[in-house]
């Protein structure tokens, strides 16, 4: 099919199409002409993937292209492709400015708390993780908020988090073909944030309607 096809089985405007090539998200099509290429269903495939990492998993063009970079690297194991995602869905907030005395400090206590609580786990986790840096920044705008008694909650979020994890990593492993596994793999990650904060937030909701929403209708204690 030409490009025009293209556009119009995936529902991408052609122009879009021509950015994502030329950025390297989507594989060139077989020349036909100089001026002229045939894209297959592979194409279909990509750029429903590369819509999706983009408009649903909220991924910018360079971590789009870090993780398709990765899934394409032929023998890259399912372990290290998925650090990648990983990687690109949990980019730590870059640092502004020069940190003062009592931020610096305020750091190294959010960064040893970290470390303490991935040891109490038991999870193994590299000391790199970028996924390290984030909860330790979330952990210093608690404390800066004076929000601590969120900070109490740490141990119930990894609960949710690694009982979440564990079936998220069970359900792949069930995929039949090797490729598919490491792409779903990809798309659980990136695409499963988008679908935990959308469950948190009705969660959320429900929690605070059956609490705050049955306090404002109780009827009044007249005894």
């Amino acid at each position: 099919m030409r490009i025009g096809e293209l556009s119009g089985r995936t529902g991408v405007p052609v122009p879009t199409i021509k950015y994502y090539l030329r950025e390297g998200l989507l594989p060139a099509g077989e020349l036909t002409s100089p001026n002229q290429a045939q894209y297959g269903d592979t194409h279909v495939h990509r750029l429903k993937l590369v819509r999706a990492m983009i408009d649903v998993g909220r991924l910018s063009i360079a971590s789009a292209r870090e993780v398709l970079t990765a899934l394409d690297t032929p023998g890259r194991s399912l372990h290290d492709t998925l650090g990648v995602a990983l990687g690109a869905v949990t980019a730590p907030s870059p640092a502004t400015g020069v940190e003062s005395a009592g931020e610096s400090a305020a750091r190294e206590q959010a960064d040893r708390a970290v470390e303490k609580l991935v040891d109490r786990l038991g999870w193994q986790v590299t000391t790199d993780s970028p996924a390290r840096q984030a909860l330790a920044q979330v952990i210093v705008a608690f404390h800066t908020l004076g929000q601590d008694e969120l900070i109490g909650l740490l141990d119930d979020y990894a609960a949710a988090a690694e009982r979440l994890a564990a079936a998220e990593v069970a359900a792949v492993a069930t995929h039949p073909d090797p490729d598919g596994l490491v792409e779903s793999a990809v798309i659980g990650t990136v695409l499963g944030d988008a679908a935990l904060a959308a469950l948190r937030r009705l969660a959320q909701e429900d929690a605070s309607h059956r609490l705050f929403a049955a306090q404002r209708t109780a009827p009044a204690n007249l005894g």
